[in-house]
């Protein structure tokens, strides 16, 4: 039987400029074309799969591409070429547009003259019947009031600003899931090749010990049952009091059984969202990645680097480029009302800061400023997806872009106070706060305590009277804290530590 991968349908984005890698399935030995523009690619089935190569094209359309086997046919109608990016993460890259700040407005206005696409990946946590069934029934949609209601906000923003700076249509393919770790994303080679992360393999492989694939199957399924019936009790008791808390809620309707038991079907567990998510669109040709991920790696954060690392790494393997862009947004400030400040989304925003200083070809949105106090999904996708679309422009798109804050890149312990130099600051800063904010000083003994600081040009001057002679200083070590700090563009100072 003769098919094309999902992702391939009517009204898709094509990557310009780049070979078009076009797949899918076929009987052994027969003869498979893809035509499209006047460009044409060939090859023959083996194994049952097919891939074939269609030669760089510039932009434009639409056009009509028709694949051919035998006296099979498929025409796919209304396809652009343009720019492709994979919107990959967890639910602050899944929030939907419907859902965020101006969302609404936005949508009842949109038409496809906005030159936004979007294909979203089949979200299913097993392949099975109902996967497959699912899949096929996936497709590419144009902009539109009711098409785009469940887009990526952050990706829609991204695509919107960058299809009307380079007057071409763009094209996401969203592939992220709320609540998941990067060790989702990932296969287990990747995940079993160090100390640092295969402990996500290990805490795995002991919650199924001695359990067969029909039992983790069926306990997932006890559950999600569980979970609607909760669901289902929680509404009414949030809409007759609106106000009420989680404690309570839980006391009376018993206790929310999330994430569920892990197994075969639980959509967090290790690899699974690669096998079910990722490869199913790999290697659809891009043009670079985005993402927004790491608030659920939280209780492993000195790991995440090397986890985070590996993802990029391995993501860029399997699509067969080991430089394809890969842009991040790192954490913003977030903290629940009744929680301590455990400053461990610090270390994340350090990983990815890291990541961006190490792995070649990635950017960074910092985006300090756009979280929500007590919200761990705040609304306001806007700066989200304008930054990303900043670093876009000036990393790939060679675009005279402003993309950056300040960021650390040096400092200098003198006569009681820490002098600290950066990159990205030579038009000064802005104080968004009644005073300066977020600094700590440390002695030798990396006790840190609150400090004063002084803007003088391009510099920032820290003292504390109760650290005489400082050897460390940070800056927003905080899982939320104002944010003080901001570059003349709007962007804020990256949070920092030279504490390692």
């Amino acid at each position: 039987m003769f098919t094309t991968a999902s992702i391939f349908s009517s009204n898709m984005v094509l990557q310009r400029d780049k070979n078009i890698t076009v797949w899918g399935e076929g009987d052994d030995g027969a003869e498979v074309t893809a035509v499209i523009n006047g460009s044409c690619g060939k090859t023959t089935v083996r194994d049952g799969r097919w891939k074939l190569i269609l030669p760089p094209m510039k932009a434009g359309g639409p056009y009509d591409m028709t694949v051919s086997c035998g006296g099979d046919s498929k025409t796919f109608t209304n396809v652009m070429i343009g720019e492709v990016w994979l919107c990959g993460g967890q639910s602050n890259m899944e929030l939907e547009l419907q859902n965020c700040k101006g969302g609404k407005e936005i949508l009842a206005e949109l038409t496809p003259k906005c030159n936004v696409r979007f294909y979203y990946t089949n979200k299913r946590s097993i392949i099975d019947e109902d996967f497959l069934e699912a899949e096929r029934n996936t497709c590419w949609n144009e902009a539109g009031s009711e098409t785009s209601k469940a887009w990526s906000a952050v990706g829609f923003f991204f695509a919107r600003k960058l299809a009307k700076e380079l007057g071409v249509t763009v094209g996401l393919v969203g592939c992220n899931w709320g609540g998941t770790s990067a060790s989702a994303w990932v296969n287990r080679e990747t995940l079993a090749d160090s100390k640092q992360t295969v402990s996500y393999l290990e805490d795995y492989d002991k919650a199924v010990e001695g359990k067969s694939v029909e039992q983790q199957i069926k306990e997932y399924d006890e559950y999600t049952e569980h979970m609607r019936q909760w669901n289902e009790k929680a509404a009414v008791y949030y809409k007759e009091q609106p106000g009420i808390t989680w404690e309570k809620l839980e006391t009376l309707i018993g206790k929310n059984e999330y994430p569920g038991p892990m197994g075969c079907k639980n959509e967090y567990r290790p690899c699974g969202l690669y096998e079910t998510m990722i490869d199913r669109v790999c290697p659809y040709t891009l043009r670079g990645f985005l993402y927004y991920q790491g608030e659920s790696d939280d209780h492993k954060p000195d790991s995440y680097y090397k986890l985070f690392s590996s993802l990029i790494g391995f993501w860029r393997e399997i699509w067969g480029d080991d430089s394809l862009p890969f842009i991040m947004v790192q954490l913003p400030m977030f903290k629940y009302a009744k929680d301590p400040d455990y400053r461990h989304w610090c270390k994340i925003r350090e990983a990815q800061m890291k990541a961006f200083r190490t792995v070649k070809n990635t950017g960074i949105a910092v985006i300090t400023d756009c979280g929500e106090f007590d919200n761990i999904h705040p609304v306001d996708k806007v700066p989200v997806g304008e930054r990303l679309c900043l670093q876009a422009e000036k990393l790939v798109y060679g675009m005279d872009a402003d993309a950056f804050g300040p960021m650390f890149d040096s400092v200098i312990f003198k006569n009681g106070a820490a002098e600290i130099s950066f990159i990205h600051a030579e038009n000064g800063f802005d104080v968004k706060t009644e005073k300066i904010v977020g600094f700590e000083l440390a002695g030798a003994d990396k006790q840190f305590a609150e400090a004063q600081a002084e803007i003088v040009g391009d510099r920032v001057i820290v003292r504390c009277e109760s650290v005489p002679e400082p050897c460390y200083v940070r800056y927003d070590w905080y899982n939320w804290i104002e944010v003080s700090l901001f570059g003349k563009n709007g962007i804020p100072l990256a949070p920092f530590t030279t504490e390692k």
